[in-house]
């Protein structure tokens, strides 16, 4: 079987391998992995088939050229159906969302759409009535949400790369708990044209990659701006040069650090600053209650009634069709005024302000992507509990308008993946990326779940 990172696949396309034989190894591999929960809808082989027959031959103008990814279902393709993950809500696209369309207009080709938490509202990936995916390294734990089978896809060595969402960390969580990389990028930087919102004020599309170079060059090939999209921002992209050193990287400090008793994922993140303090960086200390302060107001007031917003005809027309967790979270903007949204706006305000001058004094920030590890059993005891502790460290980030990049690092003491999440300004998108190729080579571990060597 060959490795579908990019340059194990580039590579092999350099040698002969032709497309077809691509798409027949991503098929075979969905029958072996025989996961239902993983795609909400899948492309007829055949049909893939045909259309990378037509592919012509590879030049550079198409840099994705051959490359199969997969696509979260709340972000349109054309030909298959946008649910969101609840049936009541199903429509035919006529069109590709945007970033799909320069997807494939650089050659990449679509497999299907995946599974995820139900109007994207959670980090566990099991609110769905689709039946949920299975982690791909322990069956056990949650495959991470909302963008579940996206990362689950991507870990399996099912496709390549695949697009997520991320507004509270749907694109950096389902990466730490399936040892695979999950860039959220700049704010604006990716279209949201043609994907289904959750809280489009502070939401982004996202990438999932085996490798941290894969999933940023496929986000540099879609961050094109796009003037139909309101919130889109012109950011410039560029290659990515060596690892920098000298960096002042802060951290939670030892009064601030959250793991909820896991001394195992304190370990291990004490471990991978000792690899950023190797690689010529300063370690900062940081008081992080501020953070964990902004972190609480992306589940209140404004952003919640943002959320319901979106499914506000769907809940008065048909309240049933919405789970039961993912209603009981949304509907609590029913009790909200905009008088209190606004009380929600001068609040995170003076929270980013709190922020400024600690981050004044660092370039970039690295955190646990997640603070500790949760089985589908717990969910199943307390469907939010565990779900909030999940965003402990991803939920301020888009609210105060960061990128961040969640990377592997090596496995834990117990065998469990390591991942941390580098966290920059908005626009510091390659500097992370940067930052995070020394991580990601550290130790020994393979790509995903697939036993692929990391090289």
């Amino acid at each position: 079987m060959i490795p579908l990172n990019f340059d194990a696949l580039f590579h092999a396309f350099d040698e002969g391998l032709q497309p077809e034989d691509v798409i027949r190894q991503v098929y075979a591999r969905i029958r072996e992995v025989a996961d239902p929960g993983i795609f909400i809808s899948l492309r007829d082989e055949e049909d893939v088939l045909e259309e990378v027959r037509g592919l012509g031959p590879r030049d550079a103008a198409r840099p994705l050229w051959g490359v199969p990814f997969a696509v979260k279902d709340n972000i349109d393709v054309a030909g298959l159906p946008t649910t969101a993950a609840c049936p009541a809500w199903e429509y035919a696209p006529a069109e590709d969302a945007f970033v799909v369309a320069r997807l494939r207009e650089a050659g990449a080709v679509v497999i299907g759409k995946t599974n995820l938490d139900q109007f994207a509202t959670g980090l566990v990936g099991v609110r769905t009535p689709y039946g949920a995916p299975r982690n791909a390294i322990d069956p056990e734990i949650v495959p991470g949400g909302s963008s579940g089978g996206s990362g689950v896809a991507v870990a399996h060595g099912i496709v390549s790369f695949a697009l997520g969402t991320d507004t509270a960390g749907s694109g950096r969580v389902p990466a730490a708990l399936n040892n695979i990389v999950g860039l959220k990028p700049t704010l604006g930087s990716l279209s949201a044209s043609g994907s289904v919102p959750a809280c489009r004020s502070v939401e982004t599309i996202s990438v999932f990659g085996l490798t941290v170079a894969d999933a940023y060059r496929a986000y540099r090939v879609a961050a094109i701006f796009d003037p139909a999209d309101s919130y889109a921002k012109r950011v410039e992209t560029r290659a990515l040069g060596q690892p920098p050193s000298g960096l002042r990287i802060g951290v939670p400090d030892a009064a601030t650090l959250k793991t909820f008793g896991d001394t195992v994922q304190e370990d291990s993140f004490h471990a991978s600053l000792a690899l950023l303090e190797d690689a010529g960086h300063r370690i900062v200390q940081m008081d992080f209650s501020p953070f964990y302060d902004v972190a609480e107001m992306l589940y209140e007031g404004a952003w919640v009634a943002e959320r319901h917003s979106v499914i506000e005809e769907l809940l008065e027309r048909d309240p049933e069709a919405v789970l039961p967790v993912t209603r009981q979270i949304i509907c609590k903007a029913e009790q909200l005024s905009a008088t209190d949204a606004f009380r929600g706006f001068y609040r995170l305000k003076d929270l980013a302000r709190k922020v400024e001058g600690p981050l004044s004094d660092i370039d970039i920030l690295c955190v646990p992507t997640i603070p500790t590890f949760y089985t589908v059993t717990d969910l199943e005891r307390d469907p939010v509990g565990p779900n909030s502790n999940l965003g402990t460290y991803t939920n301020f980030v888009n609210l105060l308008d960061m990128c961040g990049l969640a990377v592997p690092v090596p496995p834990r003491t117990d065998g469990r993946p390591g991942s941390v999440t580098l966290l920059g300004a908005a626009g510091e998108d390659a500097r992370l990326a940067e930052v995070a190729l020394a991580l990601e080579s550290a130790g020994t571990r393979s790509l995903g779940a697939t036993g692929w060597p990391f090289a």
